[in-house]
C-alpha cells in the first residue's frame, strides 16, 4: 500500500460521507434543536449569568441520564476536575496518579492544587489508564502507613488520588483500577470529559469513584459553549462542591459572607439554555457517531495497514473521536501534513503530559504504550452526520 494512495482514499471518502467540497472539521457542534428559542428565551429574561432555572435543570437533565444521584454544573469540565481534586482534599505537596496521554486540563487541574501528576501507562486497547501498571507502580513505590494514608516511598509524598481518563470516549477499566486503589486508600476521580454518552457494564462513565467530571466545550459531543459538570452519589461532596464554586457564599438574602476561599466556577444560566437543548438530542448524536465509527470501520478493512481504533468489547462508546493507528510515526506525520493541506482537519493524539517542559520532572512509570499510541494514533473528522 502506498501512504499517499491511501490518503487520498481516506480524503475521497471523509468528503462523501460529509457531502461537502469546503474544510471539514474535526468534531463541530451540532445545532438542530431548539437552541435559538432556549438561548433567546434566556436572553429575554435577563437572567442570564449565575442565577436562573436553565442551570439547575440542566443538572436535573444530566442526572438522568448518567444516573448520578447528585450534579454541579461549572463553567468548564478544568474547573470541574479542579474542584473535584480540592473536594478529595488534594492538596499541596500531594501526588495524582494519572496517565500521560490526556488533554494538558488533566494535569492542570491537579497543579492548581499544588500538588503533582505521576504518570503511569495506558492499556491500548482502551488508550486509558492501565490497571496492570497502576498496580505495579503502586507495588513498587507505595506503602499504606499507621495514618492511613498511602504513602510514596521514593518522593516521601502521599499519594492523594488517581484521575483515570476515558480518551476519546473509550471507557478504561475504572472497576479494576478502583480496586487497585481500594487496596491503597487512594481516591478515585474520573476525568470523563470526552466521555458523555459512553457506558462500561451499562454503568456510565465517571460512576465509578468518589466523582467523575464532564466537559461541554464547543468540541464535545454536547455543547454548553463552555462548560462542565461534575457528577457523584454523594451528597456531601456535591454541597460541598457547590459551595466552593458559588463563591464559598453563605445564603442571605442582601450580605456577602463568605466563609472560605472559593472559586466563582458555576454556569452561567445562558450556557444552561443551550444545554438544554442539546442534551435533548444526545442519545440521536450518539447513535450518528456509532454509526459514522461503523461506516468508517467499514472502510478501513480496505486497508490492512491501517488499524481503526474500536470501542473496548466490555463497552458501549459515544466515539467522540474516531481514530486510526498507522504503521510508524513518518507514516502519521505525512497523513496529518497532507490531510490538513487538502482541508481535512486530523489531529495527532495528545502530547503526552511528561514530555511537556512543566511535567517532565514528575514521576513516570513503565510509558512504552503511551509511546507507541502517541507515535501512530491520528483522529479524523468525527462531527456528527446522517449516513446516507
Amino acid at each position: 500500500m502506498s501512504n499517499l494512495e491511501f490518503i487520498d482514499a481516506l480524503v475521497a471518502k471523509v468528503r462523501e460521507i460529509y457531502r461537502t467540497q469546503e474544510s471539514i472539521p474535526l468534531h463541530a457542534p451540532c445545532f438542530r434543536g431548539e437552541e435559538k428559542e432556549l438561548v433567546l428565551n434566556t436572553l429575554e429574561s435577563t437572567f442570564v449569568s449565575s442565577v436562573g432555572k436553565n442551570v439547575e435543570q440542566f443538572e436535573s437533565a444530566l442526572a438522568r441520564y448518567t444516573g448520578a444521584q447528585f450534579v454541579v454544573a461549572v463553567n468548564s469540565g478544568t474547573a470541574a476536575l479542579h474542584t473535584a481534586l480540592h473536594v478529595a482534599g488534594v492538596t499541596r505537596g500531594d501526588e495524582v496518579v494519572t496517565t500521560p496521554l490526556t488533554f494538558v486540563a488533566t494535569c492542570n487541574a491537579i497543579s492548581y492544587c499544588s500538588a503533582e501528576p505521576v504518570f503511569v501507562d495506558v492499556d491500548p486497547d482502551t488508550l486509558g489508564l492501565s490497571p496492570q501498571s497502576l498496580g505495579n507502580f503502586l507495588e513498587q513505590h507505595a506503602e499504606v502507613r499507621d495514618d492511613g494514608l498511602c504513602w510514596n516511598r521514593s518522593t516521601k509524598s502521599i499519594i492523594r488520588a488517581c484521575v483515570p481518563v476515558h480518551n476519546l470516549g473509550h471507557p478504561a477499566r475504572v472497576e479494576q483500577i478502583a480496586e487497585v486503589c481500594a487496596q491503597y486508600n487512594i481516591a478515585i476521580i474520573e476525568d470523563a470529559a470526552e466521555s458523555l454518552g459512553s457506558f462500561r457494564c451499562a454503568q456510565h462513565t465517571g460512576r465509578v469513584g468518589l466523582m467523575g467530571v464532564l466537559s461541554f466545550n464547543g468540541n464535545k459531543i454536547i455543547t454548553t459553549g463552555g462548560g462542565g459538570a461534575l457528577i457523584t452519589d454523594d451528597e456531601w461532596l456535591a454541597k460541598r462542591a457547590k459551595h466552593l464554586t458559588t463563591t464559598a457564599k453563605q445564603s442571605h438574602p442582601w450580605f456577602f459572607h463568605h466563609d472560605e476561599v472559593g472559586f466563582n466556577y458555576r454556569m452561567p444560566n445562558l450556557n444552561a439554555a443551550l444545554g438544554l437543548a442539546q442534551i435533548a438530542q444526545l442519545e440521536d448524536f450518539v447513535a450518528k457517531k456509532r454509526n459514522l465509527a461503523s461506516c468508517y470501520s467499514e472502510w478501513f478493512e480496505l486497508w490492512p495497514e491501517v488499524t481503526f481504533f474500536w470501542e473496548p468489547t466490555f463497552a458501549r462508546s459515544n466515539f467522540w473521536l474516531n481514530a486510526i493507528l498507522l504503521p510508524d510515526r513518518d507514516a502519521r506525520d505525512e497523513f496529518l501534513y497532507r490531510t490538513n493541506e487538502f482541508g481535512i482537519m486530523t489531529r495527532p493524539m495528545w502530547t503526552p503530559m511528561n514530555t511537556l517542559p512543566m511535567y517532565q520532572s514528575c514521576q513516570q512509570f513503565n510509558l512504552d504504550n503511551a509511546g507507541a499510541i502517541e507515535n501512530t494514533l491520528v483522529n479524523i473528522p468525527s462531527s456528527v452526520v446522517s449516513i446516507k
